[in-house]
């Protein structure tokens, strides 16, 4: 159950309350405006909870996730970072799947730019299945993707991949959780204390409604700046890396408020396979990309294979701008 309260409550009327449902084994947790009725809420009646001076409403939920369900939460969250507006526009993100050099990386950034993409990405702490392969920049690749995105006037994305490097953070504009952490419960409660837009990326072999749980955990912690990324999940195909589930787009856009953005390179796995996947996706309802794109591909240091080209990021750019204004 739901309480929203307002915002000039008198603490001293909610500790009150607090002890009195404690008493019926119903606990509260105050987030933001809302306080948050776990328990025995079946035995609250609602009507006097709704008749209390500072209740502005109520609201019982069957929902596992009643921050992130759209059943509580009707209009869609919109998150704005620079001149990306996640949820009410479509977000094209892209940048290497590693930051490898400075030189590497402000290209990159230009590219980016040029194409009409309104966020840099690259990844400084690559969590990687092989121990010898490149593991990233670290620090030291955070502080070239910031200066690069910053420069070209785009904000940037990079993952985090452990809470002690939170203060190494300060300049990236979005907190990226990947595949691998999404149920990493501690990273995630520490994100949640933090005021950050964090893009969530959907487990390899998550349901959707594990995804929607994970959310909530940042929610719950008092961040409502959630962006959802679908990057495929696995199955029996061998053929590509993972198999994009396109219908967990409008699956999840009827389930959650919450922007719902798609990684077509990580499905993929192969660059040619990348737009007609990022297409299939924005013409299923998808807020957004979050495309791979290198300089140069076949030097890249991490995700050769799934890469796109500058010339590729530009016409896939054009070929979505002209998909959008057909769709519903």
């Amino acid at each position: 159950m739901l309480l929203r309260i307002q915002a000039d409550t008198d603490p001293a009327l909610l500790t009150a309350l607090a002890a009195h449902l404690a008493e019926k084994h119903v606990r509260t947790e105050r987030i933001g405006d809302v306080l948050l009725l776990s328990g025995d809420t079946w035995a609250l009646d609602a009507a006097l909870l709704q008749a209390l001076p500072f209740a502005a409403d109520v609201q019982r939920t069957e929902s596992p996730c009643p921050l992130a369900s759209r059943e509580q939460h009707g209009e869609n969250t919109v998150i704005s970072v620079g001149n990306a507006a996640f949820g009410r526009d479509f977000v094209l993100i892209a940048g290497p799947c590693a930051v490898e050099s400075e030189e590497q990386i402000r290209a990159a950034a230009r590219a980016v730019k040029q194409a009409g993409g309104q966020v840099l990405r690259g990844g400084a702490f690559k969590p990687r299945t092989s121990p010898y392969v490149f593991q990233g920049l670290g620090a030291e690749g955070i502080r070239l993707l910031v200066r690069a995105g910053h420069e070209a006037g785009l904000p940037v994305v990079t993952e985090i991949t452990d809470p002690s490097q939170l203060p190494l953070f300060d300049g990236v504009d979005i907190l990226q959780v990947g595949a691998r952490n999404m149920q990493n419960y501690e990273l995630l409660r520490c994100l949640g204390k933090t005021d950050r837009p964090i893009l969530l990326k959907r487990g390899l072999s998550a349901t959707l409604t594990e995804f929607l749980l994970s959310a909530e955990y940042l929610l719950k912690e008092g961040n409502s700046r959630v962006i959802l990324c679908e990057r495929g999940i696995r199955t029996f195909e061998t053929e590509t890396r993972a198999t994009l589930d396109v219908a967990a787009i409008p699956l999840l856009k009827k389930a959650t408020h919450l922007p719902v953005i798609v990684d077509p390179s990580h499905a993929a796995g192969q660059a040619f396979l990348v737009p007609p996947l990022a297409l299939a996706a924005a013409a299923a309802g998808a807020g957004g990309l979050m495309v791979e794109m290198h300089p140069q591909p076949r030097s890249a240091r991490s995700d050769a294979r799934q890469a796109l080209s500058a010339e590729d990021l530009a016409l896939l750019s054009r070929q979505i701008r002209a998909l959008l204004p057909a769709l519903p």
